[in-house]
């Protein structure tokens, strides 16, 4: 079994990462979905404000690999010889599926500036979204401190989200295609 993970900033590009390997049609775990659905069991409104204190509790209360925990079980239940797992926040995370995968566990940075990814919130509109330059600033900050850095050094391959959508998508083919196999898709 392999397993591709997607680790970057807020906004730089991950789950436009991961839907291009759906459309591959390799299977999707999101690490934030286990976060979201955490906030809505627990009757909260998912904002940003809500969505980091439950992320900050589960990895302070369980550990700080506590989301990526989760989601091995859904990655098993997958049943797929490869898995892309989109939103690595942490260096616990990538021990837990270093150790869970062995070398079948590959990282995959995704890099873009703050401006770019800020322009990219203000289009997406998700719920728990910032809606300043300095709320994103903060939940860098705050994902920083979860070791997302650590992670970020810790990648097998970086791919700069700098460019245009059809840039990104051909980079993201080309190294999705490089860990499954397969060739690119023209």
């Amino acid at each position: 079994m392999k397993i591709i993970a997607f680790v970057g900033m807020p906004a730089s590009g991950k789950s436009e990462a991961a839907r291009i390997a759906a459309e591959m049609g390799i299977p999707v775990i999101n690490m934030g979905d286990v976060i979201r659905r955490e906030v809505l069991r627990r009757g909260l409104e998912p904002n940003d404000s809500n969505t980091g204190m439950v992320a900050t509790e589960l990895r302070k209360c369980e550990g700080m690999d506590a989301v990526a925990i989760r989601c091995v079980s859904q990655i098993r239940e997958k049943g797929s010889e490869l898995v892309v797992v989109d939103g690595v926040r942490g260096i616990a995370e990538v021990e837990c599926f270093r150790r869970e995968f062995g070398e079948g566990f590959v990282l995959i940075s995704i890099y873009a500036p703050i401006e770019i990814r800020f322009s990219r919130v203000q289009k997406r509109g998700r719920s728990d979204d910032m809606n300043s330059i300095e709320g994103l600033r903060r939940r860098d900050e705050r994902e920083l401190s979860w070791g997302m850095g650590e992670a970020i050094e810790a990648s097998n391959v970086q791919i700069e989200n700098n460019f245009t959508l059809e840039t990104f998508k051909k980079d993201v083919v080309d190294v999705l295609s490089n860990y499954s196999g397969e060739n690119p898709a023209q």
